[in-house]
């Protein structure tokens, strides 16, 4: 499925392209919730689109999604109209102001011209120096950034999912709904939420990639689950749409397969993301904010390569890159200098702290290739990742704070357990707290991922388990995990 082409890098080290995810923390990938509205139009059309981007905030850092919820109208006919009335007048006066100083040109004095050849001089060595970084982070053979860009664009689409919830009186807490504003009688009513990102074809007869978290929430406040719709949005002048089947999805890895009904479409060439060096330029393409702005491409170069990034108790070995990396741009591209896929983008950090509410930009995440294709052929091939253990729980940790508070140990409290899962097969209860795998300690849901992560489905395991004021030891043969598509 993925053909590593190489038509303008001489590379040898080509490659052949021939979860603990049982838990319920609140990984913030994308906040997907748009209005709530129990007749939405999905349609995409003109002054209508909404849009609304929020991050949600872990102390004072948060990972952030990237993709981009549908809420407020930013982009209306009215206002392009305006913008665009206003830079023509600017350009008429510019224009007239140009014509102007030409003819009084003969009047000018000597150290005008001095200062204006002395503007023209700083003017061009700002041109050179941007020339000169990316020449620096390219290869000699490296293709331009609009050459790259021109070679990305048939192979990048829009994803758009719709998600449906049940609003709980929670939602209408202080006689407010959330962005209803008294909407009361919408509780108990299924609504509906949108959510956009991105894709890449993977090949021409319809396979396309993109983030799990694109079409599975579990992240919003509204838990909504995997979507109940998705399609697929060419880059072609028609903005063809095609409804899109879930081939498979792994939250853990945050990585989707989606497949439409069309052939001859233009996959995109994958590149080896283990020859990356740190400086090397990058270039993403995605879509921030929704599909007015599809398509839009950033370049940078490469931050860090195997960046260890926790994100809400997972860990994520990630490619860091100082390239703009908008809500909107999950599942899209991140490609080197030959145009070649080699990351697939997925998260940015951003923090506001003090008064001024100064913001942390330039820490974009996007997952290698390399690691994502064994997965994706996976997801291909039977819906869920293979050999990969499950619990079957949904855990919630317990931190010293709250230990003193509940009179109970530090560890991850079973706030959920699976039918039929390993764990309620070996007697796992609603309230237990897990302390310890095989003697080993267990302070939180990462350190019970970590600890599962060294075993296989069909391995025996003991946990120690704090039930009721006792400390029990509890046999489990850990099961093979099935995501639900």
């Amino acid at each position: 499925m993925f053909e590593n082409r190489n038509n303008n890098q001489n590379n040898t080290n080509e490659p052949d392209y021939n979860n603990f995810y049982d838990t319920q923390d609140s990984m913030n990938y994308v906040n997907y919730p748009s209005s709530p509205n129990p007749n939405p139009n999905p349609n995409r059309g003109g002054g209508g689109k909404k849009f609304l981007k929020f991050i949600a905030g872990v102390a004072a850092v948060a990972i952030v999604s990237v993709s981009s919820i549908e809420l407020y109208k930013t982009f209306g006919t009215k206002d392009n109209s305006q913008w665009v009335s206003s830079e023509s007048s600017s350009d008429d006066e510019s224009s007239e102001n140009l014509l102007a100083d030409s003819s009084d040109s003969d009047s000018e004095k000597p150290e005008q011209q001095d200062s204006e050849k002395e503007d023209s001089s700083s003017s061009s060595a700002t041109a050179n120096s941007t020339t000169n970084w990316i020449n620096m982070a390219a290869p000699e053979d490296a293709l331009s950034i609009p050459e790259i860009a021109e070679k990305a664009m048939p192979s990048t689409v829009g994803i758009s999912s719709v998600f449906e919830y049940t609003p709980s009186g929670m939602d209408n807490y202080w006689g407010f709904g959330f962005y209803g504003f008294g909407n009361n009688d919408a509780t108990g009513q299924t609504q509906q939420v949108t959510g956009t990102g991105t894709g890449i074809i993977m090949s021409e007869d319809g396979y396309v990639i993109t983030n799990a978290h694109c079409i599975y929430d579990n992240e919003s406040q509204y838990q909504c689950g995997k979507a109940v719709s998705v399609s697929v949005v060419m880059a072609d002048e028609d903005e063809t749409e095609y409804d899109a089947q879930i081939v498979g999805y792994d939250l853990e890895t945050d990585l989707a397969v989606l497949k439409i009904d069309a052939t001859g479409l233009v996959p995109a060439e994958f590149g080896n993301s283990d020859d990356l060096k740190v400086g090397e330029l990058v270039v993403a393409v995605g879509n921030p904010l929704g599909f007015e702005l599809q398509n839009t491409v950033t370049c940078g170069i490469v931050s860090a390569l195997n960046r260890e990034v926790s994100i809400n108790e997972r860990e994520m070995t990630l490619i860091q890159t100082d390239t703009a990396i908008n809500s909107g741009n999950s599942g899209g591209p991140l490609l080197n200098a030959y145009g070649q896929v080699i990351g697939i983008n997925s998260a940015k950090m951003s923090s506001t702290f003090g008064s001024s509410e100064a913001t942390i930009e330039g820490l974009g995440f996007a997952i290698p290739i390399s690691s994502a294709k064994d997965i994706l052929e996976d997801l291909i091939n039977n819906g869920y990742v293979t050999g990969r253990p499950s619990f079957g729980i949904t855990g919630v940790n317990i931190t010293e704070s709250d230990a003193e508070r509940f009179s109970m140990p530090i560890g991850v409290y079973v706030y959920a357990v699976t039918e039929g899962s390993a764990a309620e097969q070996a007697g796992i209860r609603q309230g237990d707290v897990i302390t310890a795998v095989e003697g080993e300690e267990i302070t939180d849901v990462n350190s019970l991922n970590d600890a599962k992560s060294e075993y296989n489905a069909g391995d025996t395991i003991t946990l120690t388990v704090y039930r009721s004021g006792e400390t029990i030891d509890v046999e489990l043969t850990l099961q093979e995990t099935h995501q639900e598509n």
